[in-house]
């Protein structure tokens, strides 16, 4: 039986300031965003605490079931929507750059930490993560990534074999990397038949701009919504049977464990 939901990406300002300061504005665009029937809102990488903020990782990170969680937990059961959005979190004597998403009825539907940490400053504060996990909502199988993690065709693929017919990408972008955006991303999306969300920042913050461009990619890599590079909420509707009609026109997944590595 196939299945829908309604997806919508939300390109945050990136000139928010502080943990207050986002839920606010998260808060403030909620009620629109229940309004247009929206089931789940993909917010960027380390949008409860912000991304360039250098040290601030450390101290605006909390547990996953810290005092942020528990506001976000109540708005999305305050309007009906799931919200997934990436955090700094605090566990077992580190710092993960994370991301987690609450369903409509409170529940913590999964969680993710970032696997590949890039150069630059993430290396000084975030520990990698491990593992992949699918969740189920309205019937479909999510898997998330987060930013340079999905820049790996390795991780993509990893999700796709596991089932995930969506798989949600919270990042934090620079303007000068325009080709993941407009090109990987699409293709990631195609090469296994998968939907896939990549929710940036907008904005200049702390002196790193963003290029913006969010986007909901199809299965057969078409573009369903774009954003430009002010900050914007962009959805498409999410189907099952897309997956399906994609993964039956190019069997990637199945073709590829009859390939061959082995020299003759």
């Amino acid at each position: 039986m196939p299945h829908d939901l309604h997806l919508a990406v939300a390109q945050a300002p990136s000139e928010l300031d502080g943990v207050a300061a986002r839920l606010s504005w998260l808060s403030d665009q909620l009620p629109d965003i229940a309004a247009q029937g929206v089931d789940l809102l993909l917010l960027p990488e380390l949008f409860a605490c912000g991304y360039h903020i250098g040290a601030d990782v450390i101290t605006r990170a909390e547990p996953q079931d810290g005092e942020t969680a528990q506001k976000i937990r109540h708005l999305a059961m305050t309007y009906g929507v799931a919200v997934h959005y990436g955090y700094s979190e605090a566990a077992g004597g580190a710092i993960f750059n994370a991301a987690q998403c609450f369903g409509p009825d409170g529940t913590r539907l999964g969680g993710h930490r970032k696997l590949a940490i890039p150069p630059g400053f993430e290396r000084d504060y975030f520990t990698p993560g491990a593992g992949c996990n699918l969740f189920t909502f309205a019937g479909i199988r999510i898997g998330t990534l987060i930013c340079y993690d999905a820049e790996f065709p390795e991780t993509a693929r990893h999700l796709a074999a596991m089932g995930a017919e969506l798989i949600l990408v919270p990042t934090a972008l620079g303007a000068n990397w325009d080709w993941v955006a407009q090109t990987m991303i699409p293709t990631r999306a195609f090469e296994n038949g998968v939907f896939l969300a990549y929710a940036n920042s907008a904005g200049c913050e702390r002196g790193l701009t963003y290029l913006g461009q969010s986007c909901i990619a199809g299965p057969n890599g078409q573009i369903l919504s774009r954003a430009g590079s002010a900050p914007e909420i962009i959805s498409a509707r999410i189907t099952t049977r897309a997956v399906a009609q994609a993964q039956a026109r190019l069997p990637y997944l199945q073709d590829r464990k009859t390939l061959n590595f082995q020299s003759s």
